[in-house]
């Protein structure tokens, strides 16, 4: 059966054809003194043209021309002046192809070149099998290969050949991470791994279909459910150690590979890919399952805390329509005391006549609850709800072990102690737990005269683990959202020998107090600056000539005659379909071929299905109705190539094409050079509540979503797009999006607003962490907005 090919004849064409620009010719083709030293060997002119050509084709791409190769003509000229000859002087050279054969063996037995054989085949197929396990993209893999032969100048071979290298390396890469992950197990593990793929008792599920199958809805008993799921998980007893036998790019692949595919499908596998898939599967869906529950977590508590604010707000407005009503009541008694005093006759009697004795007392009972500051606080409300907290609590703390940094022993303690009176069904809190993470606001409600309150004692916890969590300063082993953020940082023997030796790549000072001081002296001289300019009256668009600052607003600039040449433009574009125009971009910049399969990393064979399904994204009309709404795509098809090449990763190098060929444009260049940037996040409104009822930006107002971050290039193009949550901080995601595109931009000015900067620095051992920062982490990195 004839192999699958994993590059086109076009693509082969062009990893080994002759460049012919300007820049690659200066680069590859000019002749060093040891070249010249060989052509000039040679006495006629198209000799030693033709012995050049063939020390540029050895140099670059690494390979003889064919006998009836042509070189590019402007290879030919480039060449041709350098020997003193014409480029017509090649047809004469190519006249006697033995001129060629002796050349070739005189040049290769003077640079040093060999032939390609049998044991180089196995030695570079070996050499790749490395390569081959941390990325399986042929493209990739055939430049690494093809560079490897110009390194150890090996004369190239046929592409043919080069394909059939690349599949026995990454076939062999395949079978080395099945082997290094699963091979040396115990006979536990094995039956672990094979109880994933039976059924469940009375049920026709897997339990690895179960397993995947989690609730969203940030709820009480969706987050038992969740960790049900974990729990099940862990007494498999899959050792998570073993995603340290292989590379994490080939482990978070494999683990791809088995969140995607049907239980039927893995049992088809060959039993060692099928056991490492599944081993790489149940430790990822541990990690998923774990960041799943503690997010479940945050979202159900940010939930408690918004409804009791409501719900606090509502009852506020209803005690002040109560107040009036007492006011009323009290200010006729009080008239009634006043006039009983002036005209000497008894106020009580006044009063009892006034508003009645026992009406008055009502009023100064009522008016007591209300004055009480507890009323108008959300954290009353909070403990009512204490009974929603208390389903959950439990379960949560036995399953997961927190950790933290010292400052947070305190909090970690009191979760410890509320875990042993759970675990001792105990309904009092010890004589005197910790209460040095209890803060001012909390402390009314938890420490009373009677002693501490246990409901606000635990729920005061819950909610301040929940800050912890996000703030970083508390993680969870097994985590790769909450985890310690120590793990995204350089090794601390490397940091520290780096330090010693100065050799920090870092364009900031070592220490917090060197930092600090130059950020200091450079905010006193900008402030001397613009006082200055102020007093001189130069202050652009500002007056400050009253003591008070007063900004221009920006006007309009735009003349009339541009805005109405800008609208007879637009007139002149064509109404196309976004069918159409997906084909004709495609065309241009072929960034359909980016969404490569999870596993072989070869493009789609259907290119209509790709951007079919590209587009039911795009449009968020969904792979079922885009089925319905066009011709020649079934569900199926879609289904699949959405499961297998339509992913997070895949989204960015197309874009990166596509900003790439837009870059390039001559029209572009007149908007900007591609050295500035901005970012900012547009809010979405998430449709009903489900799993995003827990996302609620108040900025927003009360309805759930999410934000698209997006940095923009001063050339108008949209290089880095990330869905992140509506609550979280934007100041880490400016860094991920400058560092992570894999656009050719190199942005050195970049502009966003406040909600995109972050200059918090609380304590030196933040900075100290930060020179230390590696992109590892970025999963953690975003939690952490004051290390931005």
């Amino acid at each position: 059966m004839a192999r699958r090919r994993l590059l086109t004849e076009d693509q082969w064409a062009r990893l080994l054809a002759v460049p012919d620009d300007e820049r690659a010719m200066v680069r590859h083709y000019t002749l060093s003194r040891d070249d010249l030293d060989i052509v000039t060997l040679r006495r006629t002119a198209h000799t030693r043209l033709g012995c050049a050509i063939l020390l540029c084709y050895l140099h670059h791409p690494g390979r003889i021309p064919g006998p009836d190769e042509r070189p590019p003509i402007a290879l030919l000229a480039f060449v041709a002046r350098q020997v003193g000859a014409e480029p017509d002087d090649f047809i004469a050279y190519s006249r006697r192809d033995q001129n060629r054969r002796e050349q070739v063996a005189a040049i290769m037995a003077r640079t040093g070149h060999r032939a390609f054989d049998r044991t180089l085949f196995r030695d570079l197929a070996a050499w790749l099998t490395s390569k081959a396990q941390i990325t399986r993209d042929p493209i990739i893999l055939a430049t690494t290969l093809i560079d490897e032969f110009r390194r150890r100048r090996i004369l190239i071979p046929s592409a043919a050949i080069l394909e059939l290298m690349l599949h026995q390396a990454r076939g062999r890469a395949e079978r080395v991470l099945h082997r290094a992950l699963v091979d040396g197990v115990d006979q536990r593990t094995t039956e672990a791994l094979d109880r994933l793929l039976t059924l469940r008792a009375d049920t026709e599920t897997t339990m690895l279909a179960w397993l995947r199958r989690v609730p969203a809805a940030p709820t009480a008993r969706n987050m038992l459910a969740v960790i049900e799921r974990l729990s099940a998980l862990k007494e498999l007893g899959i050792d998570r150690a073993l995603r340290t036998r292989v590379p994490e790019v080939a482990f978070e692949r494999l683990a791809a590979e088995g969140l995607r595919m049907t239980p039927q499908h893995l049992q088809d596998l060959a039993t060692s890919r099928q056991r490492a898939v599944l081993a790489a599967t149940a430790i990822r869906l541990e990690m998923d399952l774990t960041d799943v529950t503690l997010s479940m977590f945050d979202k159900l508590i940010g939930s408690l805390a918004r409804k009791a604010e409501r719900r606090t707000a509502e009852n506020t407005l209803r005690s002040v329509r109560d107040t009036q009503t007492q006011l009323r009541v009290l200010l006729t008694a009080c008239k009634a005391v006043i006039g009983a005093r002036e005209a000497g006759t008894d106020p009580y009697e006044a009063v009892d006549q006034g508003v009645g004795w026992f009406r008055f007392m009502k009023c100064v009972t009522d008016s007591e609850a209300l004055a009480k500051p507890e009323i108008a606080d959300p954290r009353t409300e909070m403990l009512g709800r204490y009974a929603t907290v208390r389903a959950f609590a439990p379960t949560l703390l036995n399953r997961f072990s927190f950790l933290g940094s010292a400052s947070v022993t305190p909090l970690l303690r009191a979760l410890d102690t509320i875990r042993v009176m759970y675990a001792a069904g105990r309904r009092t809190l010890p004589e005197k737990p910790p209460t040095g993470f209890i803060r001012r606001s909390w402390r009314p409600f938890v420490i009373k005269k009677e002693g501490i309150d246990r409901r606000a004692y635990e729920i005061c916890a819950l909610s301040e683990l929940r800050d912890r969590l996000r703030a970083g300063d508390v993680w969870v082993e097994g985590s790769r959202q909450y985890r310690d953020f120590e793990s995204c940082l350089m090794p601390r023997p490397t940091f520290d020998i780096l330090h010693e030796e100065g050799a920090l790549p870092v364009a900031v000072p070592r220490s917090a107090d060197g930092h600090l001081a130059e950020r200091g002296a450079e905010l006193d001289r900008i402030v001397a600056d613009v006082a200055d300019l102020a007093k001189q009256g130069l202050l652009e668009d500002v007056d400050l000539s009253d003591g008070e600052l007063r900004v221009t607003p920006i006007r309009d600039t735009t003349p009339p005659e541009a805005e109405d040449l800008g609208r007879r433009a637009y007139d002149l574009m064509p109404r196309v379909k976004i069918t159409d125009l997906l084909l004709e971009v495609d065309g241009w910049t072929d960034f359909s071929g980016c969404f490569t399969h999870q596993r072989s990393g070869r493009p789609a064979d259907d290119r209509a299905a790709t951007l079919t399904a590209v587009l039911a994204d795009g449009i968020n009309l969904g792979l079922s109705r885009m089925a319905e709404a066009c011709q020649g795509a079934s569900m199926r098809q879609l289904a699949w190539m959405h499961d297998w090449h339509i992913r997070d990763d895949t989204y960015m190098v197309a874009l990166a094409c596509i900003i790439d060929t837009h870059r390039a444009l001559p029209l572009a260049a007149v908007w900007g050079d591609g050295r500035t940037s901005s970012s900012d996040g547009q809010f979405y409104r998430a449709g009903g509540r489900g799993e995003a009822v827990g996302d609620v930006n108040a900025h927003h107002g009360n309805e759930p979503g999410i934000a698209f971050y997006t940095h923009v290039s001063d050339q108008y193009g949209p290089f880095h797009t990330k869905v992140i949550a509506a609550t979280a901080s934007e100041a880490p995601h400016v860094i991920d999006g400058l560092l992570h595109h894999q656009s050719g931009l190199e942005i050195e000015e970049h502009y966003t607003d406040t909600g995109g900067a972050s200059v918090t620095w609380t304590v030196k051992r933040e900075l100290e962490a930060a020179v230390r920062i590696v992109h590892r982490g970025a999963p953690c990195a975003a939690k952490r907005s004051s290390s931005s």
